[in-house]
């Protein structure tokens, strides 16, 4: 048999038919999943982050006068976000007062940062004065599940992996 023959005879067979549409619906259907995964525990990250700083600042808001610390504010918020993978090392905050009048909010970039990084002071955390108008800004850093597939691999990261989620909240300090 010749060379010419057996490659239109190779050209003319049927049989790796299914094989070659498995391998492509397989690797779409299976970066559509794993962007489904990604999204579904992102948004769970930010829901119980959101819910965790909603309570922490409602402890504030309502306090006995006492003066929370910035690890005391992010110790109530990583208790409350039980899902969220060492909290005290990937979560950091910053709260501002301003004033409603000459309204000023934070710096555009959150300070967000990993836990193998080194801890960088505290950019801003002022407690603020009776009927003052604070902001508070939550950035939790997390490396995704799939960091090469689908959504993960979309997502801007440090250099370690990391990418953010910021969540932000308003409360009027009460008086004492």
């Amino acid at each position: 048999m010749t060379p010419r023959r057996l490659i239109s005879r190779f050209v003319r067979r049927e049989d790796g038919n299914a094989t070659v549409e498995f391998a492509i619906w397989f690797s779409l259907v299976f970066a559509l999943l794993a962007t489904g995964v990604e999204i579904a525990y992102m948004n769970l990250r930010h829901a119980m982050l959101e819910r965790a700083v909603d309570i922490a600042v409602r402890d504030i808001r309502l306090g006995t006068g006492a003066v929370p610390s910035y690890a005391d504010v992010r110790t109530t918020i990583c208790n409350t976000a039980s899902i969220i993978d060492d909290c005290e090392g990937n979560v950091t905050l910053e709260m501002i007062e301003v004033n409603p009048r000459s309204f000023s909010s934070f710096a555009e970039s959150a300070d967000c940062r990993n836990a193998s990084e080194e801890i960088r002071p505290i950019r801003n955390f002022v407690s603020g004065q009776e009927n003052g108008l604070m902001l508070l800004r939550a950035c939790l850093a997390f490396q995704p599940m799939m960091p090469t597939t689908g959504l993960g691999g979309a997502l801007e990261t440090d250099g370690d992996g990391y990418t953010w989620l910021v969540v932000h909240s308003a409360f009027v300090q009460e008086p004492r």
